[in-house]
């Protein structure tokens, strides 16, 4: 590898079911916010790492009570 090529991009975790719901404005599909979906290619590895990390509890949060 190059020690000056970029390091890998994070892929975003879009599932092509692009719908937000209203009541935790966030995906139905992926659990990203309207800003981070819009943000992603901007955003560093951290960050999008930080918010992949989190994706799992939104995603529960929005199957409401079990």
């Amino acid at each position: 590898m190059n020690a000056f090529a970029p390091p890998p991009a994070i892929e975003s975790p879009c599932i092509r079911l692009c719908r937000m719901d209203p009541a935790h404005g966030l995906c139905e599909g992926c659990g990203r916010t309207a800003a981070e979906i819009g943000g992603w290619l901007a955003m560093s590895g951290e960050q999008r790492r930080a918010v992949m990390a989190d994706l799992p509890r939104r995603l529960t949060s929005l199957e409401g009570p079990a």
